[in-house]
């Protein structure tokens, strides 16, 4: 069966899972270039100020940054927050039981557990804190409600909303008031299920996914959309990793990486572009050492030098041979990572990989050893003759100036490729939240295609996903865009019609609100309006709505800014026991790199009035179609192995879903690319040809990238520390390379405001403190979702529709008002003298 449109694609098979990505190309062949400018806002009425954290910069100030990733302060992290959240007790019963297969599986990032030999602590000091978080002992109740108007909490901070502790009780705001107040689970689901059949059109309703959600869920929320009758699916993964899938969906036949742990562990070389992964997913540092150990390179291709790709201490004994080399290890200065770091301007990785295919194409017309396998090219590819010929025409002096690298730099890159046998290429949303998102991932995957390395041990994709199953959120269904064979079977499993129409993503959802085409939205889990882009522009539009629903475990700014009437539903954690009627319940995830995982919570809920989100939604489900659906929800509700079982008919791979994880524990799904099947129109793996962007910088302007600090998980701040990069106390800050600030006669702890810029469109972030620090010319960074003002709804990536939240032009106005902070001079200088592994 062949995708829709001109994507040309072969969707679905026993082989693959490969359904659920494709381009966009009926929604825009060109970044932003269908909606129309949106009307004027203003960014300083009330609904603007309180969709954003407070500009105050507290008590920031700038310190010693770490040399090395993990060690004592990961240890002591880990304590901290696990007893000052949980209680020693409890953090020792949590910690046991974190990506266990008689445990739950880590809320936070979505790195893969080993297949065997699981660590007695198999988490990351960033996992301790998830779990932490999630069950603290902390309780926001009704009478906290009461206490706090919905305007007073708007005043604060994320940190302090995320502080306050665990949501306990339903809660509603009613048209025009001031602060929330309790109703009952009956009262809400007929509530909200009046609002919908009160639609004119089941399509004025948008149903979000955050990839916390587990499968069995997940599943269950698309169903009950598509029954409901409308294919407005959004998830979060139109904002990380939709330009992956697009791009390897078009390229190899599948939306999912295809290397494994094993891999990473025994690979010769290994890429890693656009991430950093001490913060994001600290557990892939384990297997970065391992793959060290095993005498592999690594090169790091970054804007910044993030310290956790320069090196690491190991804080796990079980990853010692011998526990007495702990605490000299613990006491030294680490062990390297980087063999090389690439310090590429935003959006320069299209140049960087074009200057690495150049080299490699230039030595092998001079007779060098390249890398190139020209064996695998003829019988698995297609495209080479023209990707060669798209190559030679590029100049240096082009790829030199918009990478920002040095011809050396990108000839010592090409030395390596050229002397491994077996490579790896890993990425994050460094390179897929830009305009040409889909064209930075083609250009990884020519990398591995020209050197063969796909479906070899050893080699291949890594899509570092983020959140914990938002890959499994999209295999479950959740897609506005569903290919034909994943209809047909909900039709035949469920006997009803599903809809045919395109649904919304993100991007289009938020449109759709703002132009009074959705009103009703439901969210579950995450935070959506601290994640998604333009701030002003998405409050307005959330604001427009009828009915707001977000199904949460933590207070955050998206129960703030609501539509008319609002409800948070507050549901179990990851880390709780789930008792339904036919006993105690256990979900799914899947990870990165396409592995299922069971996950079973033991903690006693935080509230009794704590549903799970199977039940919630089952139980909306309910209340919503009625007589119009066979489905027996509340049978769902009761038994989880019921929903896995129609999984199991509806989804490749999932074939004994019950069967297979009660004997192995875990399985790993289908995967095509893995095994040199490219299951593309042609059968073959394609080589792209991608332009280099020109981004065509004003002498005043910078490109800026938004960033996690340390002491964060996506939109959820933990802590205001960031002691990887020296920030301690604060998150109001703007990292610049030295020589820009002297071009702009700016000086460390100068404050300035941060204009954006697209296609006459101005938009503004007040009150940034400026940090000198060793970043690619030209460039800049700083925190979200403080910057996430300066997105332009509208610039997006062709073809993915994913916001280029890495790639904001920007310039910079100093403040008038606000006095510059002093910043330690000596601290500066050492965090810019940090050792890195580079060329000239």
């Amino acid at each position: 069966m062949k995708a829709s449109g001109s994507t040309d694609v072969i969707q679905g098979d026993e082989q693959s899972r490969d359904g659920h990505y494709r381009a966009k190309q009926d929604v825009r062949e060109q970044a932003g270039e269908d909606k129309e400018h949106p009307e004027e806002l203003d960014p300083n009425s009330l609904i603007s100020l309180q969709a954003q954290n407070p500009l105050t910069l507290g008590k920031l100030r700038i310190g010693k940054a770490s040399e090395e990733a993990a060690g004592i302060p990961a240890i002591w992290n880990t304590m901290l927050y696990g007893i000052g959240d949980m209680g020693p007790v409890r953090s020792v019963e949590a910690f046991l039981k974190i990506n266990h297969v008689d445990g739950f599986d880590c809320q936070s990032c979505a790195w893969p557990s080993p297949d065997k030999k699981r660590k007695i602590f198999e988490f990351c000091e960033n996992g301790a804190k998830a779990v932490s978080d999630e069950s603290t002992k902390k309780r926001v109740t009704p009478e906290f409600f009461a206490q706090h108007s919905i305007a007073e909490l708007a005043a604060h901070d994320d940190y302090w909303l995320n502080q306050q502790g665990r949501l306990t009780s339903p809660m509603i705001r009613h048209p025009n008031a001031t602060h929330y107040q309790p109703v009952t689970w009956p009262e809400a689901f007929t509530m909200i299920a009046d609002e919908l059949n009160h639609l004119d059109s089941p399509d004025q309703a948008s149903f979000y996914t955050s990839g916390k959600t587990t499968n069995e869920p997940a599943f269950l929320l698309q169903l009950f959309a598509r029954q409901f009758g409308t294919n407005n699916l959004p998830d979060c993964s139109n904002m990380c990793h939709e330009s992956s899938g697009v791009a390897m969906v078009e390229t190899l036949g599948i939306g999912k990486g295809s290397a494994t742990l094993e891999d990473m562990e025994t690979t010769d070389l290994i890429f890693i572009f656009g991430n950093n992964p001490g913060t994001n997913h600290p557990r892939m540092l384990t297997s970065l050492q391992k793959a060290k150990d095993q005498g592999a390179k690594i090169i790091a291709v970054n804007p910044l030098p993030e310290v956790s790709l320069m090196r690491v201490t190991n804080p796990n004994p079980q990853d010692y041979n011998n526990i007495l080399e702990l605490p000299i290890a613990l006491v030294g200065k680490g062990q390297a990572l980087a063999d090389l770091y690439l310090p590429v301007r935003v959006n320069g990785d299209v140049a960087a990989i074009k200057g690495i295919l150049k080299d490699l194409f230039e030595r092998e017309r001079a007779g060098v050893v390249s890398g190139i396998d020209h064996k695998f090219i003829a019988e698995f590819t297609e495209g080479f003759a023209a990707l060669q010929a798209d190559v030679a025409v590029a100049s240096w002096e082009e790829i030199e100036e918009e990478s920002g690298l040095t011809r050396n730099q990108i000839k010592t890159a090409a030395d390596m490729y050229a002397a491994s046998k077996k490579t790896i290429c890993a990425w994050c949303l460094g390179v897929t939240q830009q305009r040409n998102g889909v064209d930075n991932v083609s250009m990884i995957v020519n990398l591995l295609l020209v050197g063969g390395n796909m479906g070899r041990p050893g080699a291949g994709t890594v899509c570092v996903r983020g959140h914990s199953n938002v890959q499994g959120d999209r295999t479950m269904g959740v897609w506005e865009r569903p290919p034909k064979p994943f209809l047909d079977a909900l039709k035949k499993e469920f006997n009803f019609e599903p809809p045919q129409k395109k649904g919304y993503d993100t991007v289009e959802t938020l449109h759709a609100m703002f132009d009074g085409d959705v009103k009703v939205f439901f969210a579950i889990s995450g935070n959506f309006l601290s994640n998604v882009p333009d701030t002003v522009y998405s409050a307005h539009a959330m604001q427009r709505c009828k009915l707001t629903v977000h199904v949460s475990t933590k207070l955050n700014r998206s129960h703030l800014i609501t539509g008319e009437r609002a409800l948070i539903l507050p549901c179990l954690g990851r880390t709780e026991e789930d008792i339904q009627a036919s006993g105690k319940q256990w979900v799914t995830v899947e990870d990165s790199m396409g592995i299922i995982n069971p996950s079973l919570g033991f903690f006693r809920p935080a509230s009794s009035h704590l549903l799970s989100d199977v039940a919630i939604i089952a139980n909306l489900a309910h209340a919503t179609l009625g007589s119009r659906t066979t489905t027996d929800w509340l049978g769902f509700a009761a038994d989880y192995n019921r929903i896995r079982d129609t999984i199991s008919r509806v989804i490749p791979g999932f074939e004994n879903f019950n069967a297979r994880l009660a004997a192995e524990k875990f399985f790993y799904l289908p995967n095509g690319a893995r095994h040199r099947i490219f299951k593309t129109s042609s059968g073959k793996a394609k080589l792209t040809i991608c332009p280099i962007p020109k981004h065509d910088l004003k002498p005043e302007e910078l490109l800026l990238t938004t960033i996690r600090s340390h002491d964060q998980f996506n939109s959820t701040i933990y802590g205001l520390n960031d002691r990887y990069r020296g920030v301690f106390d604060g998150r109001r800050v703007i990292f610049l390379n030295p020589v820009d600030m002297q071009a702009r006669n700016l000086k460390a702890g100068q404050i300035v405001d941060i204009y954006s810029y697209f296609e006459g469109e101005v938009r503004k972030a007040p009150n940034f403190a400026v940090v000198p620090y060793a970043i690619a010319r030209r460039s800049a960074a700083a925190y979200y979702p403080e910057t996430n003002v300066l997105i332009p709804i509208r610039s997006v990536a062709a073809k993915s529709n994913q916001p280029a939240a890495k790639c904001i032009r920007i310039r910079l106005v100093p403040s008038a008002s606000v006095p510059a902070l002093h910043f330690s001079q000596a601290d500066l200088d050492r965090n810019l003298d940090r050792p890195a592994p580079r060329v000239p």
